[in-house]
């Protein structure tokens, strides 16, 4: 994985004219970018991915900023773009997958779970889990925790101040803790008439 500062270096190429340079920045940030998208407009993640891309490509020269900079400005054209899409559809983002394809790991509750939930991040499923979460907090978690950005820069995304920012992705890994942790099940009874067959097995 490259470092925040070849990054950086790699930034001022892309902007100088690098194609080289840009296919990496592309590499490094789309699929951050792709997953973010999903929880906003679901199947046409891709669509939209694209059409941001065209205008970071047009504008690149313009913008001003390190890598970190970057992160939130293309996390900021991505959202512009989802937000046209859901209102020129007129449908409210919607999941790419059903929870029930989701898996079920042994968690804890409690902070423990938290941490679990924020390990499963990186799969198709969990980012279908996140879209069913309200929006304000699907997004916090997202920027937060897949693109990577602090409570500020995920603050002037939303629209929103960095204390909400962080409120709002604590409930939603709470939330998903909550969901992922399959509920408890009682321990099966051995009846007189199962002992034999039991018996047999062992």
């Amino acid at each position: 994985m490259q470092q925040p500062e070849d990054l950086d270096a790699t930034l001022r190429a892309a902007q100088s004219g690098g194609e080289e340079a840009f296919r990496l920045l592309y590499r490094v940030q789309q699929p951050a970018l792709l997953r973010y998208l999903r929880v906003l407009v679901g199947d046409d993640a891709e669509d939209v991915a694209s059409e941001a891309w065209l205008q970071i490509a047009r504008d690149l020269a313009g913008f001003s900023g390190d890598w970190d900079g970057f992160r939130g400005w293309t996390a900021t054209i991505a959202r512009h773009r989802a937000m046209d899409s859901l209102r020129a559809q007129r449908r409210r983002p919607v999941a790419t997958l059903p929870v029930d394809a989701l898996p079920e790991p042994r968690l804890t509750t409690g902070e423990d779970a938290a941490d679990r939930a924020l390990e499963l991040l990186d799969t198709e499923a969990a980012v279908a889990l996140i879209a069913t979460l309200p929006r304000d907090q699907a997004e916090a978690v997202m920027l937060r925790v897949v693109i990577g950005l602090d409570a500020k820069a995920t603050g002037r995304i939303l629209g929103k101040r960095a204390g909400a920012v962080r409120t709002a992705a604590y409930r939603g890994l709470r939330t998903l803790a909550e969901r992922l942790a399959p509920a408890a099940r009682p321990a099966p009874r051995v009846t007189h008439s199962a002992t034999p067959a039991l018996r047999q097995v062992r």
